[in-house]
C-alpha cells in the first residue's frame, strides 16, 4: 500500500497544508491532514522550516515510509529544476532563485522524490476528478489570492499552467488588478480605511458605497480575464478557487448578466483539490 501512498503540500501565499493521499484510490488520509499559518515575508530559514513543521506532522500522523513528496506550488516558478522565481509578489521573496528541492531534503532531513506543480494546475485537475467533470474535453481554471493562476486540463493530458498572470492589462498586467492587495489598496483609496484582507473588507463593510464601487470595478476586471482566457484557449467552462473566490455568489452579483456568458463552478474541495492535484504527479 506504501507504494501507493504520497506526501503532498499545497503552498499559498500564507500558508500551506500537507496530507497523504492515496494515488490508487484518489482518497486523502483525513487523519494526516495538517495546516499551518505561513510568514511568507520572513526570511527564507523561518519559511523552509515552517514548511518542514507541517510536513513532518503529517508524516507523523502515519506508520508507513512514504519516499514521494509531491507540490502544489505559485508561480512564477521553475517546476522541473524545483527553482523559486518569485520576486515582487507580495510573497517569498527571500527564496527567490533558491533550489527548493534542494532546500527542503535538507531540512526534512529524510530520502525522498519531490515533484513540483503549479497550484492552478493542482487545483484544477483535482477539481477535475473529484468533481466527476472528467469526461468534458476542456476545463479552465483560476484561482484568486495573493497571486492570480490560470491552468488548463484537456481530457487524457494532465493540467497545465497558462501562465496568464502577467498578460498585459489596462496600465500594467491582469494580476494587479484581481489579487488581494488590489483589493486593500483600492479599498483604502475608496474609504479611506485599512483593512488586512478581503474576508475583513466584506464583514465590516459590505453596506458601504465603497463596497459596492469596489466590487462593481473588481467584477469588471475578472470578466475581462475570463473573456481573454475564454479567447485564448477556446472554452468557456471554468473552475474558481483560491480564498477570494469564496465570495464569488457576492463577486458575481455585480456583473451577473455578463457572467452567465460562462460556465462558471467554484471549487468545492478547496486545498484537497491541489493536493490531490500535486500526488498526482506520481501517477503514470
Amino acid at each position: 500500500m506504501s507504494d501507493n501512498l504520497v506526501l503532498t503540500a499545497d503552498i499559498g501565499g500564507t500558508h500551506i497544508t500537507s496530507a497523504i493521499v492515496d494515488i490508487s484510490t484518489w482518497q486523502i488520509l483525513e487523519a494526516t491532514i495538517s495546516r499551518s499559518h505561513v510568514n511568507s515575508k520572513s526570511d527564507a530559514k523561518s519559511i523552509l522550516l515552517s514548511w518542514k513543521d507541517c510536513l513532518t506532522d503529517s508524516l507523523q500522523k502515519t506508520e508507513h515510509v512514504i519516499s514521494h513528496l509531491g507540490i502544489a506550488m505559485p508561480g512564477p516558478f521553475d517546476y522541473e529544476k524545483g527553482i523559486s522565481l518569485m520576486l515582487n509578489q507580495d510573497k517569498y521573496d527571500a527564496l527567490y532563485q533558491l533550489n527548493i528541492q534542494e532546500a527542503l531534503q535538507e531540512v526534512l532531513d529524510y530520502k525522498t522524490e519531490i515533484r513540483f506543480i503549479n497550484d492552478a494546475a493542482a487545483f484544477l485537475q483535482g477539481e477535475v476528478f473529484a468533481g466527476d467533470l472528467n469526461q468534458r474535453a476542456v476545463m479552465l481554471g483560476i484561482t484568486l489570492g495573493t497571486g492570480l493562476g490560470s491552468a488548463v486540463w484537456k481530457r487524457g493530458q494532465k493540467a497545465f499552467d497558462a501562465d496568464l498572470w502577467n498578460s498585459p492589462y489596462n496600465d500594467t498586467i491582469f494580476e494587479e488588478y484581481l489579487v488581494t492587495r488590489w483589493l486593500t489598496k483600492r479599498f483604502e483609496e475608496l474609504s479611506g480605511i485599512s483593512e488586512k484582507g478581503f474576508k475583513d473588507i466584506i464583514e465590516k463593510h459590505r453596506q458601504t458605497k465603497a463596497f459596492d464601487i469596489l466590487l462593481t470595478e473588481y467584477a469588471k476586471s475578472l470578466y475581462d480575464f475570463l473573456c481573454f482566457f475564454s479567447e485564448k484557449h477556446q472554452c468557456h467552462s471554468f473552475i474558481l478557487g483560491g480564498s477570494i473566490a469564496k465570495a464569488w455568489p457576492i463577486i458575481e452579483s455585480y456583473n451577473a448578466s455578463d457572467f452567465r456568458a460562462f460556465e462558471i463552478w467554484t471549487g468545492q474541495y478547496a486545498e484537497k483539490a491541489a493536493m490531490m492535484g500535486a500526488a498526482s504527479l506520481f501517477r503514470s
